[in-house]
């Protein structure tokens, strides 16, 4: 071994001298040892790390003597090349030396100020002055560096390359072709590691080189020549490219991997390019067959313009680039010949086609059945009902009149549900129909709706009976309304398909495709280090930029002032005589340039940009010749005369302050052969417009926005009609002929003066009642959430009615009674421990909000297993309701929580209605005190007045008090409550309070309160 053997050389010569390559040689060949396939690919990658195939290839092929006249030829050169720099400057300097250096002033060149440029050292010294000498140099942030170049190969010692080269030779006569084999097999089959696939490129470039260069004999390499390997490098490449564009925090690992895969690329064109000279004529017929293969598809042809658009300096080093200038002009060197023999050549193509299609129409609803129909249905029904109800037929068990997994609040399913039972019955199913019925009318309860509660067979059928019969209305759910952008249509949607057609194959159509600012610019960059490419490297380029200058004729593409001086740079080089192909392009570039700027003055300038095709075209026929000339410039909008500006601004101030108008609407139909866009550009141009969001376009459901007096006398004309009934509003949307939102008709109504106030149209709901004088008296305001009867024009239109929604929920007042009969019946269910939770939740709330001052939304956190069974029970989740809790808002919260607007006197008087009164009270948890009893307490026959009749409450929330079945029960309500919640229901007169009770309720000061009794019946529950 040689003194300056490297590490890596001596373990290579160790390996050698062992036998390990033997070794190596015999695992890739042997049948019984395809499994190390991939082990072995790796050993040998890493053998041949620093080496060059090329080099290799060329060892030993002539005498030592010509090795070493190779090598003493390249430092003669290096050698002419500085006696040449030497010469050049010392022609610069005077021949007799001067201790005064003396002093020159530039003419034509200024200064800081207006005078010209004193130079104060000598002539020599003039060609590299620049206004940045004595600055301090500008730090290049990281990620703006250039990307750091690989090592360069290093050359050996001689032994270990020839017995690196006799390796190669052996592997390629034995074990290539099946070891590349198992290897593609195993990664295609995804049993190798993640990345593995790089030793495989890495292998195919190397000894498919090493092959090409020493003596080419193809079938030794059969096995990664043709389309699949085309394929499989190609897919990988592609890969390597989009993880480089997704992943930019491994974009610099991902370039390394596409440089392996475009060399691997490389070397399979330079392998089918040699194939074309082999003395076969069955070689030459196979290179045929491949190279009409990769040029009729769309994706290797598109493959190095994608490469070079998105080529970035700061992740991919200067020979990726390097790499795929050559790669790219063999590619078309290739492509052009083999055009050249035939006249007519077929490729694929393919275009994304994007269409406008209609949006299918919205499903129309069924007809519903006539008459006689649901009376047959009925006779047919009515037997399987009476079977059911006598018990010969057993109820299903799991039917839910509800559905907890929509967004729509469970109170709010009522119209539902009832859509749900005539749809049992008119599909002949009356046990499924019968106990959703029983089942509805334990979860809403409230105006015995789906009856009462000891509501017997007869009075089910007659509501079975009406409910078929109803004209209930069908609920079709909008469409979900996009928001579209200023080029779509309404009512329309684009629709992308790949569109996969055949073409005729034009090359100067194709090598117009490369006529883009990116591959020039990246072609510039490549010939920045022109002295240390290769003349290989500098002749591809070069090829490149003289097929866009002089056979695409667009030799203005290159006027640029980054590749001008380049030019200069390469004329002003000594040994310039050493590139003669790029000085024969620079002075034909420059030619052309002074002969433009000869007629046109603006070239100047336009050396500062990059250019298109288009500008190329408007620097050399003239500015405006696009705007007359066919292809794209015929799809530009043709300009604003001075009388459209005119007429547009008189059209815009026309129809500005007309209310409710489209004003770019009414425009358009003075001004045929504009666009909506144009229209509104050309209005922000004129200064009419800030934006084009001053226009924003009609939405679908907002097109009704006055009212014609014909609909104010038919709104006025419902209000009248309905003003008795218990839904106003309701009856209303259900017979209004125009279709508008709830918020709408609430404002209409307000500005018609026909109502005061919102809260006179609530929803009133009446309680059962026996005395013919409780029907006033027992009927509260509620707000009418519950009708389905309309839906929200927009998303604006819905955003206003919850705006009015919601402070209406705040103000809900349950039935009275409501809350006690639950609180029996899950007493009944075996949920007394979960009510005895409840209630010390409560009262604990209550203390930490008079200790703190400060009221705070408190989640409910069950910790036991039978407390969380009970949170998920419907019927105690509509005591929590009717308690005044709220459900868990949204997917964030998992817990319902006890509001801040609740004060502690409102949540003691709710534990205390929830709290078991029966015969056999359970005793309360030891250690909690005894709760505070209200004044109202004292007296036996007077229970706790329900929730919400506090004084100091601003949103009352009342709840139920609790009684015993047959008896008497008394509500308290404050004179505020009573305006909110009875308003449009006749008051009951008040009953004055005795003096005890004044004694034992003391009022606020200022403040009085208007106590009303409302005495109620209420029959015994049946259970």
């Amino acid at each position: 071994m040689e003194r300056d053997a490297s590490v890596h050389d001596r373990v290579l010569w160790a390996l050698h001298i062992s036998g390990m390559d033997d070794l190596l040689k015999f695992l890739a060949s042997a049948q019984a040892e395809q499994q190390w396939a991939l082990h072995v690919l790796e050993i040998i990658s890493l053998m041949f790390r620093d080496q060059s195939p090329e080099e290799l290839a060329a060892l030993g092929q002539g005498q030592a003597a010509a090795e070493h006249g190779e090598d003493t030829q390249e430092l003669e050169m290096l050698r002419q090349r500085e006696l040449m720099e030497r010469r050049a400057r010392a022609l610069q300097r005077p021949s007799r030396h001067s201790r005064f250096g003396g002093s020159y002033v530039l003419q034509g060149l200024k200064a800081i100020g207006d005078r010209d440029v004193v130079f104060h050292k000598g002539l020599h010294n003039l060609k590299s002055y620049s206004h940045d000498l004595g600055k301090e140099t500008r730090r290049v942030p990281r990620r703006r560096q250039a990307a750091p170049e690989a090592e360069p190969p290093r050359r050996s010692a001689r032994n270990v390359r020839l017995f690196l080269r006799h390796f190669c030779q052996d592997f390629l006569e034995g074990c290539y072709n099946r070891l590349m084999l198992l290897v593609k097999d195993q990664l295609v089959r995804e049993k190798a590691q993640q990345h593995d696939e790089t030793y495989y490129l890495w292998a195919t470039s190397f000894f498919m080189a090493f092959n090409r260069r020493r003596g080419f004999r193809p079938e030794l390499v059969s096995e990664t020549v043709g389309v699949r390997a085309f394929h499989f490098i190609e897919q990988n490449l592609t890969t390597y490219y989009e993880m480089a564009l997704m992943d930019k925090k491994e974009a610099a690992t991902w370039a390394r991997r596409m440089h392996l895969a475009l060399k691997a690329y490389q070397e399979l064109l330079r392998t089918v390019q040699e194939m074309d000279r082999s003395p076969e004529q069955a070689v030459r017929d196979s290179s045929q067959v491949i190279k009409s293969n990769i040029f009729y598809l769309m994706e290797y042809r598109e493959l190095f313009l994608a490469l070079f658009r998105k080529f970035d300096e700061t992740k991919q080093p200067r020979s990726f680039l390097r790499d795929l200038v050559e790669t790219a002009h063999l590619f078309l060197r290739m492509l052009e010949r083999f055009c050249r023999g035939r006249a007519n050549l077929v490729v694929q193509s393919k275009r994304v086609q994007r269409k406008k299609r209609k949006k299918a129409p919205a499903a129309l609803a069924p007809q519903p059945p006539s008459a006689e129909e649901l009376e047959e249905l009925w006779a047919a029904l009515d037997p399987q009902l009476q079977a059911c109800l006598q018990g010969e037929v057993p109820l299903p068990e799991d039917v839910v009149p509800f559905d907890a997994a929509l967004e729509t609040p469970v109170e709010e399913q009522r119209a539902e549900a009832l859509l749900r039972i005539q749809g049992c019955l008119r599909d002949a199913r009356a046990p499924q129909a019968l106990q959703l019925l029983r089942s509805a009318r334990d979860v809403w309860p409230e105006g015995d709706v789906f009856g009462a509660a000891d509501a017997g067979p007869p009075e089910e059928t007659r509501l079975l009976r009406e409910i078929l019969f109803a004209p209930l209305p069908r609920h079709v759910p909008p469409e979900a309304e996009e928001l579209e952008e200023e080029e779509e249509e309404e009512e329309e949607e684009e629709v992308e398909t790949m569109q996969v057609s055949e073409k005729e194959f034009n090359f100067l159509d194709y090598l117009k495709r490369f006529a883009c600012a990116p591959v020039v610019r990246a072609l510039v960059l490549l010939l920045r280090g022109y002295a240390r490419n290769t003349p290989r490297t500098n002749h591809c380029a070069a090829r490149l930029l003289h097929r866009l200058a002089r056979d695409l004729r667009m030799e203005a593409m290159l006027f640029q002032l980054s590749l001008f001086s380049l030019f200069h740079r390469l004329l002003s080089d000594p040994a310039a005589g050493a590139h003669q192909e790029l000085v024969a392009l620079a002075k034909f570039i420059l030619g052309k340039f002074f002969a433009l700027a000869a007629t046109n003055k603006k070239a100047f300038v336009e050396l500062l940009f990059w250019k298109s095709p288009a500008a190329v075209r408007e620097m050399t026929e003239g500015y405006g010749s696009l705007g007359e000339g066919e292809g794209a410039g015929r799809r530009r909008p043709p300009p604003w005369t001075p009388q459209e500006e005119q007429e547009l601004r008189e059209l815009y101030w026309k129809y500005k302050e007309v209310e409710g108008e489209d004003v770019v609407a009414a425009i358009l139909a003075h001004l045929p052969g504009r666009t909506r866009r144009q229209v509104v550009k050309q209005l922000v141009r004129l200064g009419l417009a800030t934006s084009a969001r001053d226009f924003p376009r009609e939405r679908k459901g907002t097109r009704i926005v006055l009212w014609t007096q014909e609909q104010e006398e038919e709104l006025t004309r419902l209000f009248e009609e309905f003003h008795g009934s218990d839904d106003v509003l309701g009856n209303i949307m259900k017979h209004l002929t125009a279709r508008r939102s709830r918020a709408r008709v609430v404002e209409k109504l307000l500005g018609l003066g026909l109502v005061s106030e919102r809260k006179e149209l609530y929803k009133k709901r009446r309680r059962k009642s026996h005395g013919p004088g409780q029907g006033a008296a027992g009927t509260a305001a509620v707000p009418a959430q519950d009708s389905s009867a309309e839906d929200g024009d927009s998303e604006e239109e819905e955003e206003d009615d919850d705006a009015e929604e919601g402070p209406m929920e705040e103000h809900w007042l349950p039935e009275e009674g409501a809350g006690q009969g639950l609180v029996h019946r899950l007493h009944q269910e075996g949920l007394a421990g979960p009510l005895r939770w409840l209630e010390n939740c409560l009262r604990r709330a209550a203390g930490d909000r008079e200790e703190d001052g400060v009221s705070h939304p408190v989640p409910l956190v069950p910790l036991s297993e039978e407390n969380e069974d009970a949170m998920e029970d419907r019927r105690f989740q509509a005591l929590l309701r009717q308690l005044g809790l709220r459900p868990p808002a949204s997917e964030q919260e998992s817990f319902w929580r006890i509001p801040a607007a609740l004060t502690p006197q409102q949540l003691r008087r709710a534990a205390a209605s929830i709290a078991h009164r029966g015969p056999d009270p359970s005793p309360p948890p030891q250690g909690l005190p005894e709760p505070p009893r209200c004044p109202q307490d004292t007296d036996p026959e007077q229970p706790p007045s329900g929730l919400g009749s506090d004084s100091e409450s601003e949103e009352p929330v009342p709840v139920p008090s609790p009684v015993q079945p047959g008896t008497k029960r008394h509500r308290e309500l404050d004179s505020e409550d009573e305006d909110e919640g009875s308003s449009g229901a006749e008051p009951a007169p008040p009953v004055p309070p005795s003096p005890g009770d004044e004694d034992d309720d003391p009022q606020p000061w200022g403040r009085r309160k208007r106590i009303r009794c409302l005495e109620e019946e209420e029959e015994e529950e049946d259970d």
